[in-house]
């Protein structure tokens, strides 16, 4: 990376130094980041008052959820190349004018059909403002040390939001402000939002000035192939796998397979590819991406099961719920902001134990709910606990050393990659484990499923759920693996 970075232009040397100014570009961005992170996940606790309040179907909650996601991970690599081209300051903000405003638009929806509408324009408002965020802070912390320290804060703001937005939502939708119930979790966007926009002032330009341009073949092979890869995820079990969700699915295998072929025909003509190679090439990116691929995944399927099943399963209001989260809440922070006092030595291990670790604290909630224990006992809390820290430890020094690797020349691509992945792997938890609890615990009133139909109670749906969600952890620690070994040969 260093020699990557020698090679760039002096006046992009002196654009990416910390400045004095560089604490208040790191609080605007992450609070930003933050905003947009609570809001993939505060949902999931609103899940049962809109469901009273609109009368939504399976399909139609599951689209609430997800649909801000799938615009999102969709759109996020354009997002990136534009901020390139015409300046990370002007898209940062301009996606956080967007992201308000649906927010103000999510509050106020008359009917299911208008909240997913605007669930995914606020999607496509995130895919604007978050990837810059990664390109700014590459471009403000160019030494190595303030560097790391920023990707860590950063890494701790996506993961720790994912946590903190199952207690937000709580507490908002119990506090029920001005009779606006789960209204709130979209309204409170609008003041912070307001206030980001205020500062924004403060940013670097951020604008790439060596004929950037957007890599118009790749967009249009890599877009339609991510949609096609998540729209059956997400409504193909309410709506009994249709055939069409079979042929997207194939669609989209064909769409990625192409996607090589592509954007080496790209670069071979002097473009620039949105799959930069310099990417790519770094020793153990590709690993690291895959375990940052599976740690989302079991972010995505354990806070849309573990709510339902809190609220649904056990009848635990909002509130409770959401302070069930909160073991985890507190030691996700607790690790993600400490682990980097640990010796050097033991950093390389974190990643592998976090998903260890993580995986059993998931699979001792499965087995406590299966035993008949309450979100109130205070075994739940401590396994909550140990699988909020084992998150951390997984994916925070992860995410790190990934991003740690990715010279600034290429920090937008990067971003708007890294950034996809993390995404995808939200959505394909969500559908993948959350339909997989909705069909066993016979939710789905569109497709109860066979184990449904036979009366399998939410306890055991919630277990074999988890257990998968376990086989995930230990997926994703032989991936960590596989990076910190090519990592090290280093």
């Amino acid at each position: 990376m260093t020699e990557l970075t020698e090679r760039l232009p002096l006046r992009v040397i002196r654009r990416s130094s910390a400045g004095p100014r560089s604490g208040a570009v790191l609080a605007v961005v992450l609070t930003g980041q933050l905003m947009a992170v609570l809001d993939t996940n505060i949902v999931n606790v609103a899940i049962p008052s809109m469901h009273a309040d609109l009368h939504a179907s399976g399909a139609g909650l599951q689209l609430i959820v997800a649909g801000y996601t799938i615009a999102y991970a969709v759109l996020l690599v354009t997002g990136a190349r534009l901020g390139d081209i015409l300046g990370h300051r002007r898209m940062f903000r301009a996606g956080v004018v967007l992201f308000t405003l649906t927010s103000l638009g999510c509050g106020l929806a008359p009917s299911a059909g208008v909240l997913v509408g605007l669930r995914f324009a606020q999607g496509v408002g995130a895919a604007v403002m978050i990837p810059q965020v990664l390109s700014l802070l590459q471009r403000t912390y160019s030494a190595p040390g303030p560097r790391a320290r920023a990707m860590s804060l950063y890494a701790t703001v996506i993961s720790g939001g994912a946590v903190l937005g199952q207690v937000v939502g709580g507490v908002l939708i119990s506090a029920d402000l001005f009779g606006s119930t789960w209204r709130s979790v979209f309204l409170v966007n609008v003041p912070v939002g307001i206030l980001v926009l205020a500062f924004t002032g403060m940013l670097p330009a951020g604008r790439d000035r060596s004929g950037r341009r957007l890599d118009l073949p790749g967009l249009l092979v890599l877009t339609p192939a991510v949609l096609a890869f998540v729209l059956p995820l997400v409504l193909g079990q309410p709506l009994g796998w249709p055939l069409w969700g079979w042929a997207l699915l194939a669609v989209s295998v064909v769409g990625f397979g192409s996607l090589g072929f592509v954007e080496h025909r790209v670069a071979a003509r002097g473009g620039q590819p949105i799959l930069p190679r310099a990417l790519l090439g770094l020793p153990g990116v590709a690993a690291g991406m895959g375990g940052l691929f599976a740690s989302m995944m079991l972010f995505g399927g354990w806070l849309f099961g573990f709510a339902l099943e809190l609220q649904d399963g056990l009848g635990e209001s909002a509130l409770r719920a959401g302070l069930t989260f909160a073991p985890a809440a507190v030691t996700f922070a607790l690790v993600s902001l400490n682990w980097r006092r640990l010796p050097a030595r033991y950093h390389s291990a974190l990643p592998v134990s976090g998903f260890v670790v993580n995986g059993a604290g998931l699979l001792a909630l499965g087995l406590l709910f299966h035993s008949g224990a309450r979100g109130t006992d205070v075994w739940v809390y401590v396994a909550s606990a140990v699988a909020g820290a084992g998150m951390a430890a997984a994916f925070g020094p992860l995410m790190t050393r990934v991003l740690s690797r990715v010279p600034v020349a290429i920090a937008a691509d990067a971003s708007g990659v890294i950034v996809t992945v993390n995404q995808l792997g939200i959505v394909v938890g969500v559908a993948t484990f959350g339909t997989l609890y909705l069909n066993l615990a016979g939710r789905l009133p569109a497709s109860p499923g066979v184990f449904g139909a036979f009366g399998l109670s939410s306890a055991h749906a919630y277990l074999a759920t988890s257990v998968g969600l376990a086989g995930l952890g230990a997926l994703g620690a032989l991936l960590a693996l596989a990076h910190v070994r090519v990592t090290a040969r280093q």
